[in-house]
């Protein structure tokens, strides 16, 4: 097969391909480094290639494994042994650490081949890919916008070809806002489904790790790869007794479904609202009762403004006190509002969590999923650093645009972000399917039936086109 051809094989596709013997591992990694070489210029998703340790492990992947030698990109928060791993900060520029994140050496252990670090904003704080060691990401659909964050470095890659499967990290919306924005599928687990670390901090779950592809079917085959209990780290859950790509190859609608255009707390874009309402209602004609409804998700944005920051302040206080001439302001902002902070507050936060929690888990005895947009807004202009209006609503902080992604964040269910429509100008926009809490299973099969509805996974992958530009073809 030519390069060109290999690029555009599914990774279920490539992976099959491997396990026949019909094409080697070594030939997806040179067709991956020509793609990357020819469209990331316009992009900058890749920052970081590391071929010659990719091709080392290529030559040893074993063919009965279950990626069994298929490239990856590993997002640039997550450490890989002898690999520049930045995490998006001048701090960590030289930084190549001795070991490998818990969830590499797993995907590793699979048959998973390195070949790149995605591209993220500094250690991920805002949903805008930029940094000062790499610059910014740009979005392939139209290079003058954004791709989103964090895990906008994965999403930019996977929407262009550049490689078949992808990790992302996902706090506030990591996964899925860059998911929306590129037209792609990324996949927030639950809290402990994915084993990450070793850390000092291996007891929180607001931030997951999770995969991405250009596809439903695609991601849930890298979500086996990373999913399992680890002694290392507390939260870590058994890896599930069956396949997610087999629950996504056997696609079921579910039976009754809640639609919300904001979630009661979002302003919202008029015409976002509309592509995913007529998403819903896609649904419908498939005979599947739609009622619009959600929980009460009026406590969310201060509960997670307060977990959020008490967050940065463990996570990143030693590093305001010896480099915070180095931290961009928005990471300031985050670990000052977390020192200010008092017990009564962070009670009230955590309080209200559990709030949302217990009535999220009420709400899924009457309906299956809750379905809700990606996104707040279409993909803007890549020098926005983050969105202050929407709708004549003003914004007072950076985190405020992804509400409807943060609040999701703090039920802990597990969500599949999907293309749902494209823009009247060819902006895409993405929707979240939430499930209940540790019900990937069904969530994924739901997820692949939505899919095959819309007919979007075919519009991946693409080559980078600047403003104005024509049009990108079909994946098929």
């Amino acid at each position: 097969m030519s390069a060109e051809e290999l690029i555009r094989l599914t990774a279920r596709e490539a992976v099959s391909r491997l396990k026949r013997r019909e094409i080697t591992p070594r030939e997806l990694v040179e067709a991956a480094l020509a793609r990357i070489a020819a469209v990331d210029p316009a992009i900058n998703a890749l920052p970081t290639i590391c071929a010659e340790r990719a091709l080392a492990a290529a030559a040893k992947a074993a063919p009965d494994s279950l990626l069994a030698g298929l490239p990856i990109a590993i997002k640039d928060l997550t450490d890989v042994a002898g690999v520049r791993s930045t995490q998006g900060s001048p701090i960590f520029a030289d930084h190549v650490p001795a070991r490998s994140d818990l969830m590499v050496e797993r995907i590793e252990a699979h048959g998973g081949v390195v070949l790149a670090k995605s591209n993220t904003p500094e250690f991920g704080a805002g949903a805008n890919t930029f940094n000062a060691v790499f610059g910014e990401t740009r979005n392939p659909w139209n290079t003058a916008l954004t791709c989103a964050g964090s895990s906008g470095g994965s999403a930019a890659a996977l929407a262009a070809g550049e490689i078949w499967l992808a990790t992302g990290s996902d706090l506030g919306g990591s996964l899925r806002t860059p998911a929306s924005f590129c037209g792609v599928v990324g996949i927030r687990p639950s809290p402990g489904r994915v084993a990450s670390g070793p850390s000092e901090l291996p007891f929180g779950t607001l931030a997951v790790e999770g995969p991405m592809g250009r596809n439903v079917g695609d991601a849930a085959l890298l979500l086996d790869a990373m999913v399992g209990e680890h002694a290392e780290d507390p939260l870590a859950l058994p890896a599930p007794a069956g396949s997610y790509r087999a629950q996504a190859e056997r696609p079921r609608l579910p039976r009754r479904v809640a639609f919300s255009a904001d979630l009661g707390i979002c302003p919202m874009d008029p015409e976002t609202v509309r592509i995913a309402r007529a998403g819903a209602e896609r649904l419908a004609r498939e005979g599947v009762e739609v009622v619009e409804a959600c929980p009460d998700f009026s406590e969310a944005p201060a509960a997670f403004k307060t977990l959020r920051a008490l967050g940065f302040v463990a996570s990143l206080k030693e590093q305001y006190d010896r480099n915070r001439d180095k931290l961009k302001p928005d990471v300031i902002w985050n670990i000052e509002h977390g020192l200010g902070l008092d017990a009564e507050t962070i009670a009230r936060a955590e309080r209200a969590r559990g709030r949302l929690f217990q009535r999220l888990a009420g709400f899924f005895q009457e309906f299956d999923l809750l379905i809700c947009p990606a996104a707040q807004v279409p993909p803007f202009a890549v020098d926005t650093r983050w969105v202050r209006e929407i709708a004549g609503q003003a914004l007072d902080n950076y985190v405020e645009w992804i509400r409807i992604t943060y609040a999701i964040t703090l039920t802990g269910s597990p969500v599949v972000a999907l293309p749902c429509g494209i823009t009247a100008d060819g902006r895409p926009v993405g929707l979240q399917l939430v499930g209940r809490p540790r019900g990937e299973a069904p969530l994924i099969a739901a997820a692949a039936a939505f899919e095959a509805l819309t007919g979007l996974a075919d519009k991946v992958p693409l080559a980078p086109r600047g403003p104005g530009g024509p049009a990108a073809g079909p994946r098929r």
